[in-house]
């Protein structure tokens, strides 16, 4: 039936029947981490820090209930059934009016999500914190290029030498900064790339792995949406429905400059650093690539 703040309860039965092992009684733990979440994170806040006025005596720290309803344009009554663990429906829109009317940073709201096994349908393309520890690692790796991604192979940051075998992606749209994108649109890396329908194929390979566990995450599907409407080439290699798994592999590279490289791709995993971030260092294969970086790095005044 339809309550306050627009959301389906669900009724309790009369008798309520035994939980069938783990599995039934997971919704449960999870909804009472939710509301023990919650309460958590209104106690936390003043009245002052979302501009309501304190008033009279409080018998509980932080903002009552009926504010956070009314901060977030959702029912009382719902709000508090959310908070006491009941076994109601919530939308994406109504989550982010809660994580909003409660200040959460993007890691506490990320968990609210997760707790209420909701998908978060708010795209962000905007480049994450990352760690100065991640970043001066990768830039330690010079005259190697190397770059920070994250699983769906955008490009979160990258060091000189890289810009100067693949180019500047700091020049793209933050959309365009994704290894996928680049091996699909870009004529510059289609020429340069020798070995460049074997590395789309690969990758759209170990995308389509990789998504096996985000299939329904809005970043996700809006990259590969995006794709599929962008190329034709892109559409016939995703129907074959091939998958693959990360693997070191050594490809070729034609320099203006230098000539020819022969680059082994090698991944760091940069745990405990969130949305699976991970260091790409594009490391020589023989004495020949070497010896063509540090001409390169020579070339930059570096």
């Amino acid at each position: 039936m339809r309550q306050p703040g627009g959301v389906t309860v669900t009724a309790e039965p009369a008798v309520a029947a035994a939980p069938a092992g783990a599995a039934a009684a997971a919704p449960d733990i999870r909804r009472q981490e939710l509301a023990a979440f919650l309460r958590s994170r209104r106690e936390r806040i003043s009245p002052e820090q979302v501009g309501l006025v304190r008033g009279g005596r409080r018998r509980t720290p932080g903002l009552r209930r009926e504010e956070v309803a009314q901060l977030s344009a959702v029912g009382v009554t719902w709000y508090t059934w959310l908070e006491q663990g009941r076994a109601i429906r919530v939308s994406a829109q109504v989550l982010d009016a809660i994580a909003r009317a409660l200040l959460m940073d993007p890691t506490e709201r990320g968990h609210l999500f997760v707790l209420a096994g909701v998908i978060d349908q708010r795209p962000d393309y905007d480049c994450p914190l990352l760690s100065p520890t991640a970043l001066r690692l990768m830039h330690t790796i010079a005259p190697y290029p190397a770059t920070l991604q994250n699983a769906r192979y955008d490009v979160l940051a990258h060091n000189r030498p890289f810009a100067q075998v693949f180019g500047e992606l700091t020049e793209l749209p933050p959309r365009e900064r994704n290894c996928l994108w680049l091996l699909t649109t870009s004529t510059h890396w289609r020429e340069t790339f020798l070995d460049r329908d074997e590395m789309l194929a690969d990758l759209i390979a170990k995308y389509r792995a990789g998504m096996a566990e985000h299939v329904a995450e809005p970043a996700w599907k809006e990259r590969l949406d995006g794709l599929l409407a962008e190329s034709a080439e892109f559409r016939e290699l995703w129907e074959r429905h091939e998958v693959a798994t990360m693997s070191p592999h050594v490809k070729r590279y034609r320099h203006p400059e230098v000539g020819l490289l022969r680059l082994e791709h090698r991944n760091l995993w940069m745990a405990p650093q969130p949305q699976a971030h991970r260091l790409v260092a594009y490391v020589p294969a023989d004495e020949e690539t070497e010896r063509a970086l540090g001409r390169l790095a020579e070339l930059s005044g570096e």
